[in-house]
Formats: structure tokens, sequence, C-alpha cells
């Protein structure tokens, strides 16, 4: 059994008090600064971190070790995180579970749990929506509502984590949930500062995975830094044809295909690593013998290997899934370049496991979204300048 038994959807503490600093959501410096500022004992760092980071305690009250005074103290002028409120989980036949996490705003976002026997993987989100506009994506037809903080990304995993009857299984982590990451980027590297590092989270670098559209200017300053703050790397391509990817994925308009190949053949993986490309697979659209010669032209310098996967349909999509004998046709000719070339299972088909689901049907029950969404831009001029990232 992957979830322990949920008998409510209840929170065992109230909303955190908006005018107290939230720990989750500070950086590694501030957050020992907040801590010694507090209690200067020189082990009440690394207890509190202990129970927030690796025993997913995110209420002093439950922290055993630590006196009462101490712990009244602490949460007077702090809370460990605002918390996410479980709403709905479905399960599928496969075993995927989607979890629908109310935030303090009101708003929704969404995480799955997918379980592949010795791997549990936990997708997550980044953002409320998406200003990407993937027209074979349900949570970019949304429009971005709001970025998520730090604490919301890293609470995602440790919400999902007490859920589970053996939290330990928890393998995995990819951020290929609702959002583009590096849409989002001071909130997404500092909540995988905290994953990755052997202090806190301690998930294996190999196994932390982020995806992008290829989100040029953000890519170009994570090349500087990578050797510092590694992570596996899944690009979501659609296509290589640039028309075509312009037509599925508009963000392609802003930072062109042929741009991206450039900067993937200098960026500097570490040895032995190398890029995943994810390939979503549309019937009639970029699932041709063509196409697949495009992909082998476009990888031909850059260490990869890719991810054919067949469209996941959902309520109102403007694409059909392929035919199995078209998938696998667009798979020989990569694996007869030499191509490593992995056809994914589609997790989740029994529930609509699309992304964005849960969060669309929650909004239809509520008749409107508490907050208007931005659209997903069509061309560079609708794309707003991203917000440079500091920290790398």
């Amino acid at each position: 059994m992957l979830l322990k038994h949920l008998p409510d959807n209840s929170l065992s503490a109230p909303w955190a008090e908006s005018d107290k600093i939230a720990l989750l959501d500070l950086s590694e410096k501030k957050l020992e600064e907040c801590i010694k500022s507090l209690d200067s004992a020189p082990y009440r760092y690394n207890q509190i971190i202990n129970w927030l980071y690796r025993k997913d305690v995110l209420d002093f009250a439950f922290m055993t070790d630590i006196s009462k005074d101490t712990k009244n103290h602490f949460a007077q002028f702090c809370t460990p995180s605002s918390r996410l409120k479980r709403l709905e989980v479905v399960t599928d036949n496969d075993g995927t579970v989607k979890i629908l996490w109310g935030l303090k705003d009101g708003l929704t976002v969404e995480s799955v749990l997918i379980d592949e026997g010795e791997r549990l993987t936990l997708c997550l989100s980044t953002q409320v929506g998406c200003r990407m506009g993937c027209r074979f994506c349900r949570t970019g037809s949304m429009g971005l509502i709001r970025n998520l903080s730090q604490g919301e990304i890293v609470c995602q995993i440790i919400e999902s984590r007490r859920l589970l009857e053996n939290p330990k299984k928890l393998t995995n982590l990819v951020l290929m949930g609702m959002g583009e990451p590096l849409d989002n980027p001071d909130n997404t590297f500092g909540s995988l500062s905290f994953i990755t590092n052997p202090k806190f989270m301690a998930f294996n670098q190999r196994r932390v995975t982020l995806s992008t559209v290829g989100v040029i200017p953000q890519l170009e300053k994570l090349s500087q830094a990578f050797k510092s703050q590694s992570f596996s790397l899944t690009i979501s391509l659609g296509s290589a044809v640039d028309s075509v990817r312009s037509q599925i994925m508009p963000s392609n308009r802003a930072w062109p295909v042929d741009d991206l190949k450039k900067l993937l053949e200098r960026f500097p993986l570490r040895p032995g690593w190398r890029f995943t490309f994810s390939y979503v697979m549309l019937e009639g659209v970029n699932d041709s013998k063509k196409q697949a010669l495009a992909l082998v032209k476009f990888l031909a310098h850059i260490k990869s290997k890719v991810n054919l996967i067949p469209f996941n349909p959902w309520p109102g999509a403007p694409f059909t899934r392929p035919k199995a004998e078209s998938v696998l046709s667009f798979q020989k000719v990569l694996t007869d370049s030499n191509i490593s070339t992995f056809i994914r299972r589609t997790n989740g088909l029994d529930s609509n496991a699309a992304c964005g689901l849960l969060v669309a049907k929650n909004q239809d029950r509520q008749n409107s979204s508490p907050t208007p969404p931005s659209q997903p831009f069509e061309n560079p001029s609708d794309s707003p300048a991203l917000p440079d990232s500091q920290g790398y």
C-alpha cells in the first residue's frame, strides 16, 4: 500500500500567521541567522533543520526534544511553513496518485506520486498555472496565476512524505508538474538548494530532474554555475522543426529551437551525464518519419536520450493520441541512429492524469479562479521579461 490510511482532509494545525517568518521560505544563510537570533544554543540550528527537512515535522509543538519554553518562543516569531492543505487524493488503477493541495490564498496546485516498483517518483509543481502555453498541456491553457514560493515547493515533498506508508520509499523528484520551473527561477533554485544539499533533504542529484521548455536566458545562467548546483535536466521539445514547434509550443517564438540547440551543444554537463528530451507525440502533428529525422539531426552533437510520450488526452484537448505503430516507427528511426530512445508508459490514464486536471475541476466547482490568470504568451512581445535569478 502506497499511502497511509487517510481519514479526512483536515490539518493538525491552522494556516500560519502571515506576519510570522516562514522558515522554509528562507535561504540557508537567512535560516541559520534567524534560528540563531532566537536561540544562540550551538545545537539549536541543527536540531530544527533536522525536524523540518529530515523528519518532515512542520509544527514546533511536535519537536519532542525541544523544551516547551523554547518551542513557544520560536512559535511567537516564526512558523516552519504556511503548510499545504490536502483537498483531494485520486488513485489510479496503475498506482499513480494525484494530490490536490490547497494554498493559503485559496488557490490550488497538484503533485503526483508515480510508483514504479523500486522507484517512487514525486512530480512537483512550481507555479499555479503556466504562461508557456504549450497546446498539449492542460496547465498551459490556464495562463499563469502566480509563482509558488520556495517553501510551497519544498512543502510538497514534506507533505507527500507524511502521506506515505514508508516515507523512505520516495526515491526520485521531478519538477515537471504545473508551471515552468525556469519561469520561477529564484524559488525553483532556492528549493533545489535544500533538496540536494546533504545537510537538508540530501536527495541524489542524479535523481532530481528539472523539466523545461528551454527558457534560454535562465539556461544560460545555469550553464555558468552547473558544476556547483547540479541536477538532471529534461528538455520538453515537442518537435525539432521550428515551424511545428512554434505552433504547439508558443515559447519557441521567444526562444527558437535552433538557439536552444546551440546552447545545449556547449552546456557543461558533468562526465557521464546527458540531457533527457521529452517528446510528447501528437497524432498527425509530430509523429512522422520526417519529424523523426529532424530530431536525429537536432541531437547530432548533444549527449542525450529521448523519452517518447504518447499524448495523454484531457477533456477539450486539440490533439489525439498517436497509434502504437506510429510511435514504434518513430522510435526505430532514432534507435537506428544510435540514439537511446524509450517509450514512456503513460501513468494515470484511468484518472485523466494530465497535470492540471484536478485544479481545473476544482475551479469549475468554485465557478471562478480566486486570482485572474495571465494569458499564455503567443510571441516574444507577449512574453514579459523573466526575473533575474539570484544565487547561482
